[in-house]
């Protein structure tokens, strides 16, 4: 085997690896949102939630580590769509944004 071949196959199982972790990061977004949803009284709408950003930030720690924002809809009156995201960095929820009368309400995790 090459090193060429060798640092393809590297690649390729990085980005499975990536691929992977960011389906399980998105599945902790779409329960906390749901539980978000349900907490407030609103309908959580479509049961998905879409990628908005990714960047790397540093945690508590000084580690560099992925953060992902994820947008997501819910209804107040079953006539109306808002969003609302939910911010995770690696697979910690750090902050959700959900507000039923036009007023976002921040929760810090």
């Amino acid at each position: 085997m090459t090193f060429s071949e060798l640092l393809a196959l590297m690649l390729l199982c990085l980005c499975g690896w990536f691929w992977l972790d960011s389906a399980r990061t998105r599945e902790i977004g779409v329960q906390a949102a749901r539980a978000a949803c349900r907490r407030e009284g609103v309908q959580f709408l479509d049961e998905t939630v879409s990628s908005r950003s990714l960047r790397f930030v540093r945690d508590e720690d000084g580690r560099l580590c992925p953060q992902r924002v994820y947008e997501f809809e819910y209804s107040v009156s079953g006539n109306d769509r808002v969003r609302g995201s939910v911010t995770l960095r690696s697979k910690e929820v750090v902050m959700l944004e959900i507000g039923t009368q036009g007023v976002p309400t921040f929760t810090l995790h």
